[in-house]
């Protein structure tokens, strides 16, 4: 990732902070990133996500917004409404340098800021939050309060958040209570992607339902499973990039269409450009991506080639165990298979799966060698053994699909889905 200053001045005149992050190669898009409610744009979450959307072609803008970080103005003393005036204006100054960003991404309080500037950047394609409170008003839970009595009786107080002290003045509190999301985020008119943990103890998981409700199609929901709110964890905050980067590809230039299905029931598998590696395998009306590991230069989005070919034998040999053990009534329960594949240089062949299986069940001695003969008689093994043939054509261009047949048959889906959520909730 190469950085960059990218300072740029907002509507008040007062100098804001901002890095651009670029790829090694040519971007093929751009993102604009804004940071949690007191946080900066070094926090890990920030630097993370960019680093490893860099990663997947995308050049990444991350800037403090007003009276935080580096960037100047007094936090503590407009609020939300300004942060949103932030985004417009980093936008602007991303547009006029031939950057415009087609991808927005807000953390937490950020989430709610590109949700409401999303309308007034003309560029932005899509739109990711992370753990976002559904309004702002949300952020006052944590003045406290006390906080806030003593705020409202002197006009401004100085206020402990997150073991940091802020001088929070009766505008900034007023604005947040005034500030409302539903009618915004109803009329986006942007692809949504919705970020949440489950047990996000600081937002709850309940403002990304209200979120997803509001929204209109096409709109996702992933969930973050066990992350922190601030994703301070590496592997949580490389997760959320990889998975923003395969959503947004359909957005924002980075990808391909998706492989279509092949009438002859091939495997079709088609790049998605996002990454170096990337592909996007299309089985049985099953899609997947496949993608080499991080340290290779990968997104580590899916199983390896090699690994797609392990999983292959993997598969035929608990099958094929699977068939002939209730041909003869034995009591396997189930049984497992782990491949590993290696290469070694100056053996024949070079070649080497090492498969190692377990049979669960009350199986005697006897039973057990005989599965693992069983075992080296599936298919797949004995093509692995035998060799193949590889033959190679010209695949023929298949005609587009009807954009409006696609547009009303999705429509009547997500209508149905979004019945289905409604009353449930």
């Amino acid at each position: 990732m190469r950085s960059e200053t990218l300072d740029f001045d907002n509507g008040r005149g007062e100098r804001l902070s901002a890095r651009l992050d670029r790829p090694d190669g040519e971007a093929r898009a751009f993102a604009l990133f804004a940071h949690c409610f007191t946080c900066d744009k070094t926090t890990k979450a920030a630097v993370h996500i960019s680093r490893a959307l860099t990663d997947a072609g995308v050049a990444v803008v991350r800037f403090d917004f007003t009276g935080l970080g580096d960037s100047e103005g007094a936090f503590g003393e407009r609020g939300f409404s300004a942060d949103v005036e932030d985004l417009v204006a980093a936008a602007a100054h991303m547009t006029s340098r031939g950057l415009a960003p087609g991808l927005l991404i807000g953390h937490s309080l950020g989430g709610a800021a590109v949700l409401a500037a999303a309308g007034d950047i003309a560029s932005a394609k899509a739109v990711v939050t992370i753990g976002a409170p559904a309004e702002p008003a949300h952020v006052l839970r944590l003045i406290g309060e006390s906080g806030l009595k003593a705020i409202e009786a002197e006009g401004r107080a100085t206020v402990d958040i997150g073991g940091r002290p802020f001088t929070i003045a009766t505008r900034f509190v007023d604005d947040a209570r005034l500030a409302a999301l539903g009618e915004r985020v109803g009329h986006l008119g942007r692809a949504l992607l919705i970020m949440h943990a489950p047990l996000d103890p600081i937002v709850g998981v309940e403002n990304a339902t209200s979120i997803f409700l509001a929204a209109r199609h096409p709109k996702s929901f992933v969930s973050l499973d066990r992350a922190d709110h601030l994703l301070t964890k590496t592997t949580d905050s490389e997760y959320a990039a990889r998975v923003i980067a395969a959503w947004a590809s359909r957005y924002v230039g980075l990808a391909a269409d998706a492989p279509a299905e092949a009438p002859d029931g091939a495997v079709v598998v088609a790049e998605t450009r996002a990454g170096k590696f990337q592909v996007q395998v299309s089985a049985h009306g099953s899609r997947f991506f496949s993608d080499e590991p991080t340290d290779v230069g990968g997104l580590g989005s899916g199983p390896s080639p090699y690994e797609l070919v392990a999983a292959g034998l993997g598969a035929c040999t608990c099958m094929t165990v699977r068939l002939y053990a209730d041909s003869k009534g034995w009591p396997l329960d189930r049984v497992r298979a782990s491949v590993r594949h290696d290469k070694t240089q100056g053996q024949t062949p070079p070649d080497v799966f090492h498969r190692a299986l377990a049979f669960d069940g009350d199986l005697d001695g006897a039973q057990r060698a005989r599965l693992m003969e069983i075992a080296g008689k599936c298919p797949v093994h004995r093509t692995l053994e035998g060799g193949a043939r590889v033959e190679t054509s010209v695949l023929a261009e298949t005609a587009a699909a009807d954009p409006a047949a696609i547009d009303a048959a999705a429509d009547e889906h997500f209508r149905a889905m979004d019945a289905a959520c409604r009353s449930s909730s």
